[in-house]
C-alpha cells in the first residue's frame, strides 16, 4: 500500500523549495472540497469540486491511483494559462477515463469513461510549464457506494452494410439494431465521417424499449431523403452507438456502413411541355407524343419498362404488358379522362442509348435527359365524352407524383367515328 503521507509531504516541500528560490510556485492552493464521495446519481454527495491557480501557463493532469498502484486518469494534458481573478475550478463526479479491470472482458463495445470503483485512493494535481518544469500537489479520497453497473452495448448490427438512400426502392434504408443493459441511460447513433462531421440516426419509432430504459432499440435510417434532405456524401462511414448512464458512464459500439448513390431524386418533364401528334385521331388510330424527362439530381433514378416507343392499344394497360408497378421507380404515364385507372400507358423514362444497368436495374443518370416517345391506338370512344382531355406525367411509382409533374400540357382529344 502506499505511504500516502509522505507523497503528501514530500509535494509540500517542493513547493516550499521553490519558493524559497525565489521561484513563486507554479502550482498553488490546490483543493478537494470533499474527501469522500457516493457517485450513484442520488443527488447526495455525488461531486467533487477541485480548486487550483496556476502562477504560469501550464498543461494540467489529474489522476487517482488506487491502493493496488493503478492509476486513473481524469485530465490529462489540458493546457490552461495562469490564473488571473479567480483560481480554476472543475467538478468531478467520479468518473475518470474508460478502464478495464483484471479478469474483465466486454465484447462488442468499448468503455470510454468510467466510475471509480469503491475504495481509497490518492490523488494528484499536475503541472507542467512550458519549460518542462513539474510540480504535483496530492491528497486522499475515499470513493464510497458507487453505482459501476456499465451500460452495455449488445448485438449492435447495420443492414444492409451498403445502402443507396435515393428513394429507388432498392436498399433505401439502413436497419440498425442496439440492445442496452442499464436503466436510466442515454442512448445516441449517429455517422462519423473522416473529417469527424457527425450525422445523427433518430429512434424508429416502433422501437420495443421506452426512451432512457434498457430494452433493445431500433432505427430505420432513411439519411433524411424521405423528407427531401440531402443524404450525407457518398462514402464509408463508422457507425456509432453511444450510452451514457445518469452517472456519466459511457460506451460505445462502432461498426461501417458505406451510402452508395444517395441523394434526393429530383426529376421533370423537361419544360412542362409534350408534342402531341393530334388533337383529333379516327378511330383506331395512334395518338403519338414526345417529351423529354431531365434528372435534375446527384441521384440516379430507376425505372422500368416498357420501352420509349411503345404503343398501347386503348383497352391496354401496363400490367397487361407485363410491367407492374415497381416500388421506387419513375415512369412517363398518359392519362385520359376516360380511362378507367390512374395512367393506364407508362414508359421507361429512356432508352438503352441513355439508360444504365446497376444490379439488373436501368437508370436514368444524374443530370441527364432522356427523350421518351409512345402512343395510343383509340380502338373504341365513349361517345359521352368525345372530345376528352389527355396529359402527361411523371410518376415516381408507390411514392408520389409530384404536383409539377402531374396533368402536365393536356391535349383536347377528340376521336372520330366513321
Amino acid at each position: 500500500m502506499r505511504n500516502w503521507y509522505w507523497i503528501v509531504v514530500s509535494t509540500l516541500v517542493l513547493a516550499a523549495a521553490l519558493t524559497g528560490c525565489g521561484e513563486d510556485p507554479l502550482l498553488g492552493n490546490v483543493s478537494f472540497d470533499r474527501d469522500r464521495i457516493t457517485p450513484n446519481a442520488d443527488g447526495d454527495a455525488d461531486v467533487l469540486k477541485i480548486t487550483y491557480d496556476l502562477n504560469r501557463a501550464a498543461a494540467i493532469d489529474i489522476t487517482f491511483e488506487d491502493q493496488q498502484g493503478r492509476v486513473f486518469t481524469f485530465r490529462k494534458g489540458a493546457r490552461r494559462g495562469p490564473s488571473v481573478e479567480e483560481p480554476y475550478q472543475v467538478l468531478f463526479a467520479g468518473v475518470v477515463d474508460g478502464y478495464i479491470l483484471p479478469g474483465e472482458s466486454f465484447n462488442g463495445f468499448d468503455v470510454t469513461k468510467r466510475v471509480l470503483q469503491d475504495g481509497a485512493y490518492v490523488w494528484t494535481v499536475r503541472g507542467t510549464d512550458e519549460t518542462g518544469h513539474t510540480e504535483r500537489v496530492s491528497g486522499t479520497l475515499t470513493v464510497d457506494d458507487a453505482d459501476a453497473a456499465l451500460p452495455e452495448l449488445r448485438n449492435f448490427s447495420v443492414s444492409p452494410p451498403v445502402f443507396t438512400p435515393n428513394r429507388d426502392g432498392i436498399s433505401d434504408r439502413a436497419k440498425i439494431n442496439v440492445a442496452l443493459s442499464k436503466d436510466d441511460t442515454a442512448l445516441s447513433v449517429y455517422l462519423l465521417d473522416e473529417d469527424g462531421t457527425r450525422y445523427p440516426v433518430e429512434k424508429d419509432e416502433q422501437t420495443l424499449a421506452r426512451e432512457g430504459q434498457a430494452g433493445l432499440y431500433a432505427f430505420d435510417y432513411d439519411a433524411g431523403v424521405d423528407d427531401g434532405a440531402q443524404p450525407p456524401p457518398d462514402g464509408a462511414y463508422v457507425v456509432h452507438a453511444e450510452a451514457e448512464d445518469a452517472v456519466g458512464q459511457r460506451t460505445v459500439a462502432t461498426t461501417t456502413l458505406t451510402i452508395d448513390g444517395g441523394g434526393v431524386p429530383m426529376a421533370y418533364i423537361y419544360n412542362g411541355a409534350v408534342a402531341w401528334s393530334s388533337s383529333s385521331v379516327p378511330l383506331g388510330e395512334t395518338l403519338l407524343f414526345t417529351l423529354t424527362v431531365e434528372n435534375d439530381s446527384p441521384a440516379p433514378i430507376r425505372t422500368s419498362g416498357p420501352p420509349p416507343g411503345t404503343v398501347y392499344r386503348s383497352d391496354q394497360n401496363y400490367a397487361t404488358l407485363g410491367e407492374y408497378i415497381q416500388s421506387g421507380a419513375f415512369r412517363v404515364g398518359i392519362h385520359c379522362e376516360n380511362a378507367t385507372t390512374n395512367y393506364p400507358w407508362r414508359w421507361a423514362v429512356g432508352d438503352e442509348s441513355v439508360l444504365e444497368e446497376r444490379d439488373g436495374h436501368l437508370y436514368l443518370p444524374a443530370f441527364t435527359r432522356a427523350v421518351v416517345t409512345g402512343g395510343i391506338r383509340f380502338d373504341d370512344v365513349v361517345g359521352a365524352r368525345n372530345p376528352q382531355y389527355c396529359w402527361a406525367g411523371l410518376i415516381h411509382e408507390d411514392v408520389e407524383i409530384s404536383a409539377v409533374n402531374d396533368r402536365v400540357d393536356p391535349v383536347s382529344l377528340f376521336i372520330q367515328v366513321p
